[in-house]
C-alpha cells in the first residue's frame, strides 16, 4: 500500500536570500524542489505539497496597490488566492518535467483552498504579521487614516502594515484533495496557509483581511487527511538546541514531549523554528505518525532517516 506525506515547502524554496523573485528565478528553484519530491513519488509515495507565499502576497499587495488609480484593487484574501495560483502553476510545472524525467505519468493538480477561521480570534484584536512593503512615517499615517491599516515602525527599515495572523480552523477542500491523492493524484494545495474565510450563520463565507500561518495550516491538512508523513521543509538541516551559540547542537530524533519540554525553555524563538516546532506538535497530538523538519536538500536522505530532525510521538 502507497504511504502518504504532506510535504510543506517553505519561502526558501522559490525565492533565495539575494533574488528579486523573477519568475524564472522562481521556476529555477521550483524545480530544484520537484526534484526531491519527483524521487519520492518514484519511490511509491503518494504526496500533498503546500506551500508558503510571503514575497509573492507581498508583491501583489504593492502591484495592487500601486495600480490603483488605472485598475480596481484586490483585498489580501483575493491577493492570497492569486498566489496560490500563480505558485500553484509554477511547481506543476517544476513537477511535471522532473516526473517525466524518472518515466512517470502521475497527474499533478492545484487546489484553491480555503480555510476558515473565526471571526472572534483573538489575532484581529492584536495584528502582528507584517505584509507588504515598507513605507515612509508620512505614507504610514496615510495609510492609516486612508485605508484603516494597523501600522508597526521598524526602526532600520520604516513603517509596515500587519494584519491578524488567526487560527486555521477547517480546511474546507480537504475531501476534495483525499478524493484527488485517493486516485493517485499529487496535490499542491492550503498555499500561503489557505484562504482566510469567515463562515457566517446564514452560510455566507467571506474573505478575511488576515494571513495564516503554512505551517500551521499544513498541519491541520495533515492531520485531517492521516497522512503517514508530515514533512516541513524549512532553511535548517536540523532543528538546533542553542541555535548559533557556541553549543549549539542538532536534535536528530525526539519525542514530541522532549520537543515539548524544549519549547517551554524557549529554545525556539516565535519568529522563526517557533512556528514549524508548534505544527509539528499539533499534527503528532491530532494522531499523526512522524514529522521531518529539514532543507528541502536533505529531504531524500531524511526519508530514509539518514538526516533531518525526525519527532514522533513516543
Amino acid at each position: 500500500m502507497s504511504r502518504t506525506a504532506l510535504i510543506a515547502i517553505g519561502g526558501n524554496s522559490l525565492i533565495r536570500a539575494g533574488e528579486r523573485g523573477t519568475i524564472d528565478e522562481q521556476l529555477a528553484n521550483a524545480h530544484g524542489t520537484a526534484a526531491s519530491l519527483a524521487a519520492m513519488v518514484k519511490r511509491g509515495w503518494r504526496i500533498v505539497i503546500t506551500h508558503g507565499n510571503g514575497p509573492q502576497v507581498g508583491a501583489a499587495l504593492m502591484r495592487s496597490e500601486r495600480a490603483a488609480g488605472e485598475v480596481y484593487t484586490h483585498p489580501l484574501d483575493v491577493c492570497v488566492a492569486t498566489t496560490q495560483s500563480e505558485i500553484g502553476y509554477l511547481l506543476q510545472r517544476a513537477m511535471e518535467y522532473e516526473l517525466r524525467q524518472l518515466g512517470l505519468t502521475t497527474p499533478v493538480t492545484t487546489v484553491l483552498t480555503q480555510v476558515r477561521v473565526d471571526a472572534d480570534d483573538p489575532a484581529f484584536s492584536n495584528p502582528t504579521k507584517p505584509i507588504g512593503p515598507f513605507y515612509s512615517k508620512e505614507e504610514a499615517e496615510q495609510k492609516r487614516r486612508r485605508m484603516g491599516w494597523d501600522i508597526v515602525e521598524d526602526s532600520a527599515r520604516g513603517y509596515r502594515r500587519v494584519v491578524a495572523s488567526p487560527e486555521p480552523r477547517e480546511v474546507f477542500e480537504q475531501h476534495i484533495i483525499k478524493h484527488l491523492v485517493d486516485e493517485g493524484m499529487i496535490v499542491i494545495a492550503c498555499g500561503g496557509g489557505g484562504i482566510p474565510v469567515i463562515e457566517h450563520a446564514d452560510n455566507r463565507v467571506v474573505g478575511s483581511e488576515a494571513v495564516i500561518d503554512k505551517d500551521r495550516a499544513s498541519a491541520l491538512l495533515a492531520a485531517q487527511l492521516g497522512v503517514d508523513l508530515f514533512a516541513i521543509s524549512t532553511d535548517a538541516r536540523h532543528v538546533y538546541l542553542d541555535f548559533k551559540k557556541p553549543t549549539q547542537r542538532a536534535l536528530e530524533r525526539v519525542t514530541v514531549d522532549e520537543l515539548q519540554q524544549h519549547f517551554d525553555d524557549g529554545q525556539f524563538p516565535p519568529g522563526s523554528m517557533g512556528p514549524k516546532v508548534e505544527s509539528a506538535m499539533r499534527y503528532l497530538r491530532a494522531g499523526g505518525k512522524e514529522v521531518i523538519i529539514t532543507s528541502f536538500e536533505y529531504l531524500a536522505d531524511a526519508i530514509d532517516d539518514r538526516d533531518g530532525t525526525h519527532i514522533v510521538s513516543a
